[in-house]
């Protein structure tokens, strides 16, 4: 088998990432249960984010009559209620969906 400059450099990033991958994959349900939870929510939170500052722009720029901005807002309202529901069930805070983004910044 020969090793190319590009399977070297593969297995360099491969070592350098080894500490942070867990020695043991916790197969614990109520924590899968929680993790997966806690990704549905923050990709849902992230949607309802997009969607209410969508709406404010559309407001602002008058693309909307009375009536659709009293249904998006009574939407609005009713997923914000849901996800507070939801949060508690699953005993989570608004800090444990908020994505780190990296560099580029989080989701506030």
């Amino acid at each position: 088998m020969i090793i190319s400059n590009e399977d070297d450099r593969l297995r360099e990033s491969l070592t350098f990432a080894e500490p942070a991958i867990p020695e043991r994959i916790s197969a614990d349900p109520e924590v899968v249960e929680n993790g997966l939870a806690k990704l549905v929510l923050s990709i849902i939170e992230l949607v309802r984010r997009l969607l209410e500052r969508q709406a404010l722009r559309r407001m602002e720029g008058g693309n909307l009559s009375d009536a659709e901005i009293e249904r998006l807002g009574s939407a609005l309202m009713k997923l914000e209620e849901k996800m507070d529901e939801m949060k508690r069930v699953f005993g989570l805070s608004d800090d444990d969906l908020n994505l780190k983004l990296g560099p580029i910044r989080s989701l506030e």
